[in-house]
């Protein structure tokens, strides 16, 4: 049943293919190739007007330039939008699968782009926050072909999402004790000394625990600085434990290779020698099952 379905979606995309307009080809290799001359030199404007747009932003956000090029600054941020919004829309009718496009990583980053400055006419957002175009700079390792840098930035990722539950384990851990000891230096120290209830206790044993001292509040009494130096203390393991997980998933994620990701499931990453997922137990394709860093844009 499985093959028959197989040999059905071909069908259909080979139908797909072949009442696809000439037009959207020839265009579409302009927007997402990076091998042609001119998908290249798209890529360049690309990248040159995401740069003008972000340094836009930040330009207007100093109040003397504001002041004197305000409009001027608006003006432009409207007309890069427009050009982002149309860039936008052509990706979404030139590319082969849309849906897929829009819900990759760099179909997310496009569409937040252009969404600030339409949300703040809506909403009221600030427009500041279009300065996520940035993001789209990371598209300059796939034009210069550094495809091993989104290999080493997919290795971290893993690490990330095999490490969020220890984190989380031990994120509630400490939360524990931060309500502990705020609750114990709110009764040690109590409002004389700045110490005005529970949950200003545990804001200012958040700050000592991660050892940034504001010096806002600080203990007074012989017991409150006695506590204040073992959360100190306990501060420098709290650091180096996440620090500790992350660093060990990595290393395993970059020891195991390529990514490789199930088909059926969709569980990564799997042993380099492995045959058939550890989850489902789907035999593992060669090269289909490898998360190509070709897949995070269509």
């Amino acid at each position: 049943m499985r093959q028959q379905d197989r040999f059905s979606l071909m069908a259909d995309s080979h139908i797909a293919d072949h009442d696809r307009a000439p037009w959207r080809d020839r265009w579409g290799a302009v927007i997402f190739a990076h091998d042609t001359s001119a998908g290249r030199l798209f890529d360049v404007i690309l990248l040159t007007l995401i740069l003008l747009s972000v340094l836009s932003v930040l330009l207007e956000s100093v109040r003397p330039i504001r002041e004197s090029y305000g409009l001027c600054l608006r003006v432009a941020e409207w007309i890069f939008t427009a050009l982002f919004t149309i860039e936008y829309v052509a990706r979404l009718v030139c590319a082969r699968d849309a849906k897929g496009y829009a819900k990759s990583f760099f179909g997310i980053v496009d569409l937040l782009a252009v969404a600030p400055i339409y949300l703040s006419l809506l909403f009221g957002a600030a427009h500041s926050f279009t300065v996520v175009r940035s993001l789209r700079m990371l598209r300059v390792f796939r034009i210069l072909k550094l495809t091993q840098y989104i290999g080493e930035a997919t290795a971290m990722r893993v690490a990330l999402q095999q490490s969020m539950r220890k984190i989380l384990v031990f994120l509630f851990a400490v939360l524990a004790i931060v309500i502990i000891a705020g609750a114990m230096m709110y009764e040690i120290e109590g409002e004389a000394n700045g110490f005005t209830s529970i949950p200003t206790a545990m804001y200012w044993a958040i700050v000592t625990v991660t050892t940034v001292g504001y010096g806002d509040i600080s203990p007074r009494t012989v017991i409150g600085r006695a506590l204040a130096s073992m959360l100190m203390i306990i501060g420098y393991g709290i650091i180096a434990v996440p620090t500790g997980i992350v660093t060990f998933e990595f290393a395993r994620a970059s020891a195991s290779g390529p990514v490789r990701l199930c088909a059926a499931c969709g569980l990564q990453p799997h042993d380099r020698d492995a045959l058939y997922c550890k989850r489902c137990g789907n035999r593992l394709g060669q090269a289909g099952a490898e998360q190509s860093p070709g897949n995070l844009d269509s």
